[in-house]
């Protein structure tokens, strides 16, 4: 399996820890290394070794010891990243549980157990969301009028065109993540690092998807027309990039002329996202840098979950949540109002 570069780094931690094993074992060794990389998503894993060296290099400059876990120490250092620096900005609350949920990992690997439930950490970080806590800012959901304007402003007649459409298209209508976009291959089995795959039948698509709970199915219908058929889109491009294994959406090369081998990276999809959204013009009342900030790769999910006028068990489904309540996060323009409670009460 191969390793991406955050999991190929030994960090000072693991380095204080790590003990000699009988030789015999190594092959034992190694596999294990590669089950505990496939437990999480390789971005997880670079946000997470980014983290590690932000905690020990901080721990570094004030004079501390990043290792074993010390609650109070971790406490001055989420007071330190709520607080900022002239060489820092204080970081959002979920900015900063990210960082703890990063430190618990990184303690865990190496044989430790970080307590967050001490006072020092507990009590610190409470007062952190008291003081500093907001409302998350949700994105604009794209909605089916936006995404066809969306679609109007790419080059139907390209590679890179069709890619792009095929990239929106399958987005919104399997209410994908973009790391589960990029993360689909032409058939099963076919990669290391797939995250799925697909499988074009009469009726639409099936994209079989491994997440965080397991595997899932989508079922991708066909549209009402081509020009807005999420499976017609993507045989156009499987057709046109004659593709026959491997990575589904790649990079197009050589001036739009030819297709690469390597698989898009997930950012791939917000980027396209944003520059599609600016082309149709959608939400041209605020300046271009408030658009850029308004719309990413979740649009497309809020998207779907806004608009399906279908029973919310079948989106739920679709999005793959495990709860009501989390697919309710994403209908942004939902009828609030629909069940009046102050009616039903009588007044």
């Amino acid at each position: 399996m191969q390793q991406d570069d955050a999991s190929r780094e030994t960090t000072a931690l693991e380095e204080r820890i790590i003990s000699p094993l009988p030789a015999h074992l190594d092959h034992l060794t190694e596999r294990a290394r590669d089950y505990v990389e496939a437990a999480s998503s390789a971005n997880t894993r670079r946000a997470y070794a980014s983290d590690w060296r932000h905690f020990s290099g901080w721990c570094r400059r004030q004079g501390l010891e990043a290792a074993p876990p010390d609650p109070q120490v971790i406490g001055l250092y989420i007071t330190a990243l709520a607080s900022g620096s002239p060489a820092m900005k204080p970081l959002k609350v979920s900015s900063i549980e990210r960082r703890l949920s990063a430190l618990a990992s990184s303690y865990r690997e190496a044989g430790f157990s970080l307590d967050r439930s001490d006072r020092h950490i507990a009590t610190v970080l409470a007062g952190i969301r008291n003081t500093h806590g907001q409302p998350p800012r949700q994105k604009e959901a794209i909605l089916p009028s936006d995404l066809l304007a969306m679609l109007e402003t790419l080059d139907r007649g390209s590679l890179r065109g069709m890619r792009d459409r095929a990239m929106l298209l399958v987005g919104f209508a399997g209410g994908l993540r973009r790391s589960e976009v990029t993360g689909l291959d032409l058939g099963r089995n076919q990669t290391e690092d797939g995250r799925g795959w697909i499988e074009i039948l009469d009726k639409g698509m099936i994209v079989t998807l491994r997440g965080k709970t397991g595997w899932r199915e989508v079922e991708i219908g066909r549209g009402s027309s081509d020009m807005s058929c999420p499976v017609h889109a993507v045989a156009s491009w499987i057709a046109h990039a004659r593709l026959a294994h491997g990575p589904l959406f790649r990079r197009v090369t050589d001036r739009g002329t030819s297709v690469g081998s390597e698989r898009l990276n997930d950012k791939e999809v917000a980027r396209l996202v944003k520059r599609a959204a600016l082309a149709a013009g959608l939400r041209s009342d605020l300046r271009e840098g408030e658009r850029l900030q308004l719309f990413s790769g979740h649009s497309l999910r809020a998207g779907l979950a806004s608009s399906a006028e279908v029973d919310e068990r079948h989106v739920q489904k679709q999005l793959g949540h495990a709860s009501a309540e989390m697919t309710r996060k994403y209908q942004r323009r939902r009828d609030r109002f629909r069940i009046n409670l102050t009616k039903a009460a009588g007044l």
